[in-house]
């Protein structure tokens, strides 16, 4: 393949970090800022309803996020000498890029679980009102924070990746 010119490359790199800081920041600001400040402020369903609005705004720009990363990654897969095969592990590179795509892959069905089941799970459960235990109530925030806390652990660790493939 010919290499793309310079300019198409820059806009293809920033896309991908553009996206990459989206998802990754908001994941990074629920974790660290909005779930504490919640949990010290708001009451139990409170909370739940406070973060199932707030993924509700998140998810579009999450998925969206991830569709580019998808589309901007295989670009520049596509155009790195390095790149010798999906499945090739024959270099640092190779094998970095391979951790950080079985990273991404995990992320995303972590993504999904929260997206379509956890969510919902929580909305179902609020229009319940006051016929939703407390218990219930716990299981699903404590399911929401364990999710939210595994991408955020996950994108760390695909940064990482990232950063041993451009080392090499």
């Amino acid at each position: 393949m010919t290499t793309p010119p310079s300019w198409v490359m820059a806009i293809i790199y920033w896309l991908h970090m553009l996206a990459t800081v989206t998802w990754i920041g908001s994941l990074a600001a629920i974790n660290l800022l909005v779930l504490p400040a919640s949990q010290r402020t708001l009451k139990l369903a409170d909370q739940l309803s406070f973060i199932a609005a707030l993924q509700k705004r998140l998810e579009p720009l999450a998925w969206f996020s991830m569709g580019l990363l998808v589309a901007t990654g295989l670009f520049q897969l596509s155009a790195n000498s390095h790149y010798n095969g999906f499945f090739d592990t024959s270099t640092q590179w190779s094998l970095s890029i391979l951790v950080k795509h079985s990273l991404s892959l995990i992320m995303g069905i972590v993504s999904a679980v929260q997206t379509w089941e956890v969510i919902p799970a929580i909305h179902r459960t609020l229009m319940k009102k006051e016929r939703a235990s407390p218990e219930e109530l716990a299981k699903l925030q404590r399911r929401e924070v364990i999710l939210l806390r595994t991408n955020l652990i996950l994108s760390a660790l695909i940064l990482g990746a990232t950063a041993f493939a451009r080392a090499s």
